[in-house]
This record gives C-alpha cells, sequence and structure tokens, in this order.
C-alpha cells in the first residue's frame, strides 16, 4: 500500500506518526509545498520579539523522515487530487500515485477587500517566510499598520512593539479578540496595549493604501486622519487550502467536510488540520478550529484510520492561550452565553483580573481568563468538563478550591493550550474556527 500525506505541519506529522505505529511496512510519500523540514508556526512572533533563535523554531530534524522510512517532496506543489486515478497531480507536471492519502494542507492568509493591499509592503505573519521578511524590516522606529485584532494581528502588533516599532492597530468591529474575549476583558486587554504605546482603533474601516515615489504607504481609515507607514501587516484571518478536493466540498462552506473517522465523502481520501472541517466536542455541527491541538487530534486519528484502526474522534475543542502585552489572555470553548444559561462572572481572584465561566444545564460550555498565569491553570481544569461534558454543578467552589499558586500547573496548562494561535474571523470570507 502507498500512503501519501499533503502537508508538513501538525496534522501531517501526527497522521504519519500514528500511521507508523501501526504499519511499518507501507510507503509513505509525504508532500509539502515548503522547501525543508517542518517548523512551528506558532512559535513565530515569539522569534519576531527575540525571545527565540532561529533554530528553535524547527520541531522535527532531518533526519526524522528517513526514522519513519518516508519519501519527502519538499518544495512540490499539488494542483489537484485526481480520486477518479488515485493520483496527485503536482504544478510541475508530475503526478503521484496512491492507495490512500490524507490531506493536510492547511490554510492561507486572506486579505479583505481594501485598495492597495496587493502592492509591496504588505505582509502576513504565517509561513517561515514571512517572519523572515518581518525580521528584516522590524527596525527600530519604523512605522507598522496591522489590520486587525485577533490572535494573529495582536502577536505581531506585540513582536513589533517589541522590537520598538511605532505601531497602530485597526479593527473593523467595536473590540479586539471579539470571538475570544467578553466586552469587559477586551477592555482590560486593550488598555494594557495602549500602556505599551500601541494606538488602537476599533470600529474602524480601512478604505485604501496607496503608495508615495519612496514606498512609504499612505493609510485613509474612516474617522481618523491619513497617516502613513512603512509596512502593513494583514492579520484578517485565514482561508483552509481546500480546491485540491471540490468533490467532497459543500456548497458555500470552507473546508473539506470529514466524518469522525477524518475521511472525506470520497473514498480513501482523509483530511486533517486547518482544511478539515471536523466533529466538535460539544455535539454541535462540523466546525474548522484552526489550532495546533485540534491539528495533532485529527492527525492522530486520521493516521490511525489510514493504517485501518477504525479509531473514531471525539470532537475538537477550541482552546487559546497567549502571553502579550504583559498579560496572559486564555479563551476554552464558547463563550458567548445563551438564554437560561448560567455565567459566572469574577473579578476578585488573585492573579486573574477576569474570569468569566459559561454552563449550559450543569455543564461548562466555555471560559476566559485574563491576567497572569493563574487563569491558564484554571482553564486547564476546566478544560476536561468542557471537553467530555461533565456536570459541574458548583463552579464557584471550583474556583476557591483551586490552588492558583502552583506554578508548575501554571506552566502545564500552558503546555496544553500550546499558546495556540487561532485563525482571526474578522473577514467574513475567512475560516470561522468557532
Amino acid at each position: 500500500m502507498h500512503v501519501a500525506i499533503v502537508g508538513n505541519s501538525s496534522a501531517g506529522l501526527s497522521a504519519l506518526e500514528s500511521f507508523r505505529a501501526r504499519d511499518q511496512r507501507s510507503r509513505v510519500t509525504l508532500v509539502s509545498s515548503e522547501a525543508g523540514p517542518a517548523y512551528s508556526r506558532v512559535l513565530l512572533p515569539y522569534y519576531l520579539r527575540g525571545k527565540l533563535p532561529y533554530d528553535r523554531l524547527f520541531i522535527r530534524k532531518t533526519d526524522y523522515y528517513a526514522d519513519h522510512d518516508t519519501e519527502v517532496l519538499f518544495g512540490s506543489r499539488v494542483e489537484r487530487v485526481d480520486a477518479a486515478r488515485r493520483s496527485l497531480e503536482f504544478a510541475d507536471g508530475r503526478s503521484l500515485g496512491f492507495d490512500r492519502l490524507l490531506l493536510a494542507a492547511g490554510s492561507r492568509p486572506c486579505k479583505p477587500p481594501i485598495a492597495g493591499l496587493e502592492g509591496p509592503g504588505v505582509h502576513h505573519l504565517w509561513t517561515l517566510e514571512d517572519a523572515l521578511q518581518l525580521d528584516r524590516l522590524f527596525r527600530e522606529g519604523a512605522r507598522v499598520l496591522v489590520l486587525g485584532a485577533g490572535f494573529v494581528a495582536l502577536q505581531a502588533a506585540w513582536a513589533a512593539r517589541r522590537r520598538g516599532l511605532d505601531v497602530t492597530v485597526i479593527e473593523l468591529v467595536g473590540q479586539i479578540l471579539p470571538r475570544v474575549l467578553d466586552a469587559p476583558a477586551a477592555a482590560l486587554l486593550q488598555e494594557r496595549i495602549l500602556e505599551h504605546g500601541v494606538a488602537v482603533h476599533t470600529s474602524t474601516r480601512t478604505d485604501g493604501v496607496e503608495r508615495d515615489r519612496r514606498g512609504a504607504l499612505r493609510v485613509f481609515a474612516a474617522g481618523l486622519d491619513p497617516f502613513t507607514v512603512d509596512l502593513v501587516i494583514v492579520g484578517t484571518g485565514v482561508r483552509p487550502n481546500d480546491g485540491l478536493l471540490p468533490e467532497a466540498l459543500e456548497l458555500g462552506r470552507p473546508g473539506i467536510p470529514v466524518a469522525a473517522s477524518m475521511e472525506t465523502v470520497v473514498d480513501g481520501v482523509f483530511a486533517a488540520g486547518d482544511v478539515a472541517r471536523g466533529p466538535t466536542a460539544d455535539g454541535g455541527p462540523r466546525e474548522i478550529h484552526a489550532l495546533w491541538p485540534t491539528a495533532v487530534e485529527h492527525g492522530r486519528v486520521a493516521g490511525a484510520n489510514l493504517a485501518g484502526a477504525g479509531v473514531v474522534y471525539g470532537g475538537s475543542l477550541s482552546m487559546n492561550v497567549a502571553e502579550m502585552f504583559g498579560v496572559t489572555v486564555g479563551s476554552l470553548g464558547r463563550i458567548a452565553e445563551d438564554q437560561g444559561d448560567v455565567v459566572v462572572v469574577r473579578s476578585d481572584l488573585a492573579g486573574i483580573e477576569h474570569l468569566k465561566v459559561v454552563s449550559r444545564t450543569g455543564v461548562p460550555v466555555g471560559a476566559l481568563a485574563i491576567g497572569g498565569h493563574k487563569g491558564a491553570v484554571l482553564l486547564g481544569r476546566l478544560r476536561s468538563y468542557v471537553r467530555q461534558r461533565r456536570p459541574l454543578t458548583d463552579v464557584r467552589g471550583l474556583i476557591d478550591r483551586s490552588d492558583l499558586d502552583q506554578k508548575l500547573a501554571g506552566a502545564g496548562a500552558l503546555r496544553r493550550a500550546g499558546s495556540h494561535l487561532e485563525a482571526p474571523k474578522e473577514e467574513p470570507a475567512c475560516v470561522s474556527s468557532r
């Protein structure tokens, strides 16, 4: 049997390891559009901030692929999947046959329809090459506009500010991190951002960007005087790279829908990670959770089932934890309450400036925390209740009983959350992963 894996990040690697744990004999080929060994997208902001050296970005060594008896095609872009012929068709005219296939091709940044965003001076923070380009441009005193105020955008803004750049953030909707924080938590975080000298404009529409003869960018936004920057970082969302298997798509919905086995409607073809719209832990409609741990879970199940193991995925749960602007920001599950939900809000806890827990029929469905690492500890403890839909009738008691001063527990919660950057959702055309 020949198994092909398209994608060299968390989902693809997790699938490879899961497959090889069950099948050491079959041929495996891993295809990557990028040029080298796997790196962590989550760590790119830390590299830009100077907190992490370049070589620490890479999460697998070069001999990893040989150790897993896997042929790797780096720098090879798949144009389409010919499901009938069981073949991958490459941009350069080559083809590769397969018996079973995993599509773990991830996602790509998207841009809002703003005049001038297609020209030079406009960047993203999504790939290693993006980070290297920005690293060269992050000169102290340079002026940068960050479009969007999701996790990726704010991490880019924090990195730029830490490097001494003059930073402005523009967000179309009325608050920062609108899908992740409630209004009080967003106001707290925005206050911290302002304290670090970053200008933030919410409820603001960017109308266009023009270039002068020297390459500087003139920005026009509703309600603001025109201003000039040296570069723009766009962090307004991502789109799944789901075009390889159009016959599996659902009209008007992004992502390749998958069953609990991670298999698509095409027999023998699986999908995992940002490209897959899969089951959720709360039993709701299939969603894209563009998160590192979700991709790892997807890959683990898909790899097992590529080997015929019959594993069933229990569903993904969104959880984000990030440290930026001097605070830890965490969000778990669904934080928007419906009528009849029980909501516990606390602002009197040491080390946590704002905590919100939402429960439905006695079961926690989401929580958020902003402040110190203790919030991540508490979210880590709530995670099993949310994921397993376990009743918790005494939310306040759990909060008050928690020994939030255990630094090791805090570090563990951060590791489990992975400081994951979720795909922002400010632009309707982009992926919504909550």
